[in-house]
């Protein structure tokens, strides 16, 4: 059997998406409650959410969403992590969330603080085997947010940050203008 390079690069993107679910996943989190949601988008899934990137750009005024649709385009694979919106009954001892307890907080629409301090864990560990695999990324807040527009991770899920895959000979992601 043969396997040219293209087919190889293909599946090891792929292979690299599936261990950054699990170490986004297995990361540390706060409390050791998990409210993680992860995902991987090739092909037809990819395309619509380039496709919703471009579409928020104008609506949003934030042209580096066209930027980051290309760069999604130009991608084998995104990996979306999100994060639901779950207090931690940390309550008066808290407050970091900025209200006087988490009822207050979520009574309000407010944001637990801790709900983003596990998201950004998780990232941190999803680029780590992506980077010991020499696998090129970027942490698109664009993929993101037309991720959470399209609900791809649920309805509950309320912040989401997409890391977009590739591995050619250069990275889409080094020379970006804007």
């Amino acid at each position: 059997m043969i396997q040219h390079s293209k087919e190889a690069e293909e599946a090891a993107v792929i292979h690299v998406a599936r261990k950054m679910c699990a170490a986004a996943r297995t990361a540390p989190k706060t409390k050791g409650e998990d409210y993680l949601a992860a995902c991987i988008l090739t092909g037809k899934e990819k395309e619509e959410l380039a496709n919703q990137m471009e579409e928020l750009s104008p609506k949003l005024s934030y042209g580096f969403f066209m930027r980051d649709a290309a760069n999604v385009r130009d991608s084998f694979a995104v990996v979306l992590l999100g994060i639901k919106n779950q207090a931690r009954k940390m309550n008066e001892g808290c407050r970091y969330c900025g209200f006087e307890n988490c009822s207050a907080c979520m009574e309000a629409g407010g944001m637990c603080a801790f709900g983003p301090m596990d998201l950004g864990i998780a990232i941190g560990s999803a680029v780590s085997v992506a980077a010991d695999a020499r696998i090129d990324n970027r942490v698109m807040f664009s993929a993101g947010r037309a991720a959470k527009e399209l609900g791809i991770l649920g309805e509950d899920v309320t912040d989401v940050i997409g890391i977009p895959l590739s591995a050619r000979g250069k990275s889409p992601y080094y020379d970006r203008k804007r």
